[in-house]
């Protein structure tokens, strides 16, 4: 109570959190700092709810030595920014380690603190570098399941707020893009559209998606040994995860807010320009890469016989096809199905398909689903399968 009431204190106030947990001398921050951590590293032992405390009193005092914050700009009181430097890091540990547990109950536990600390650029640098963003994505991947230990709504929407928070350093960080695009969190963020939980996790999903799409490589390019990403590169994910159908959708509808209209306008212009420039195996590649695949013209008999050729890659490690053959693993029935068929079609239309479909594994790991009890997965299984080992399919179909 004391901490929370201090943090609230105006401006100009005697008693703030500076002069109450700096060294007013040097402008190190005192010890007293120690013994919320110590709370925090009490595990299952602890009491949550002083953990949960601990963690959001500790943030707001490390916060006020960051650079970026009021009381650091105020020249009248000198601060010792490194002085906070190791023990942001180690609350920062110790949130992370947290996000590592798949359970509602550890969320519990930081969202109050993370949601906090996503106002200061430095804690949201501290975070991403210590793999937070793809914690983040993981947690919203799982929460659209609906599954027992699943996060609620009011989880879901603090952590796509965090989300949101993080791709505003996008612009100055080269190694956060490439954090986004590696960890897929536009797969997270578009899962999070297409399941409209809430009105307000959309309006938070879209504005993160939105910013992503809008960034550049201006202020900090990547190095030259590696490949640049932008927002391009996001707005590629997003239509291969079907991003464009649901913001088409969500334009007919009536929204009250207008962040969502403003977001919702400015994606689709986005979103369609850059589909209008890809061709349809651009389409395909991006849509394989994302692992959401839908029925639709990439997947049919036509499509296999004009780009056949393409599934080399550029490499000629036919890449493609090790995709499709580990998306026959999915947890989406569905994705299977697809992929099962995408395989048998591929080695129709691909001279010697049949042989280099056997030996990236496909037979064996496909031949398992032939016993599927979803019919139609086990259809395709069976079709693929049965492509792969004739040797002229057209004359038995």
């Amino acid at each position: 109570d004391i901490i929370v009431c201090v943090k609230d204190k105006k401006r100009g106030s005697r008693v703030t959190m500076g002069s109450t947990f700096f060294n007013k001398m040097d402008g190190n921050l005192i010890d007293e700092w120690r013994p919320l951590l110590r709370v925090l590293h009490l595990g299952g032992s602890g009491d949550a709810f002083a953990q949960r405390g601990a963690a959001y009193c500790l943030a707001h005092i490390l916060m006020t030595g960051c650079p970026s914050q009021p009381f650091a700009i105020d020249r009248s009181y000198r601060i010792n920014h490194s002085s906070v430097e190791e023990p942001l890091q180690a609350l920062i540990s110790w949130i992370t380690s947290q996000l590592q547990s798949s359970g509602s109950s550890s969320l519990s536990l930081v969202t109050p603190t993370l949601t906090g600390l996503m106002s200061c650029p430095e804690a949201r640098m501290a975070f991403a570098n210590s793999g937070g963003i793809g914690y983040l994505s993981r947690h919203l991947r799982n929460g659209t399941k609906g599954t027992k230990n699943s996060a609620s709504v009011q989880q879901l929407y603090e952590l796509s707020f965090c989300v949101w928070a993080l791709t505003y350093e996008c612009n100055s960080s080269a190694s956060i893009r490439a954090t986004f695009a590696r960890d897929n969190a536009v797969h997270s963020l578009v899962d999070l559209v297409s399941s409209a939980p809430r009105e307000k996790v959309v309006r938070v999903a879209l504005s993160a998606l939105r910013s992503l799409a809008q960034c550049n490589s201006d202020v900090s390019p990547m190095p030259s040994s590696k490949k640049e990403v932008t927002g391009s590169t996001f707005l590629i994910d997003m239509i291969g995860c079907g991003l464009i159908k649901y913001v088409d959708q969500m334009k007919e509808r009536q929204w009250t807010d207008p962040d969502i209209v403003a977001d919702l306008d400015v994606l689709h212009k986005l979103l369609h320009d850059n589909f209008k420039e890809m061709s349809r195996w651009d389409v395909y590649l991006a849509e394989v890469q994302s692992g959401s695949l839908e029925w639709g013209f990439l997947h049919t008999e036509k499509f296999f016989k004009e780009n056949a050729k393409n599934f080399e890659g550029p490499d000629g490690d036919f890449f493609v096809v090790k995709l499709l053959v580990a998306l026959t693993t999915s947890n989406d029935e569905e994705v299977q199905a697809i992929a099962c068929y995408d395989i048998g079609e591929f080695v129709r239309h691909y001279p010697n398909g049949r042989a280099i479909a056997r030996s990236l594994g496909a037979k064996d790991i496909v031949m398992k689903l032939v016993d599927h009890p979803n019919k139609e997965l086990q259809r395709h299984a069976l079709t693929a399968v049965s492509k792969m080992m004739v040797q002229n399919w057209a004359s038995v179909h």
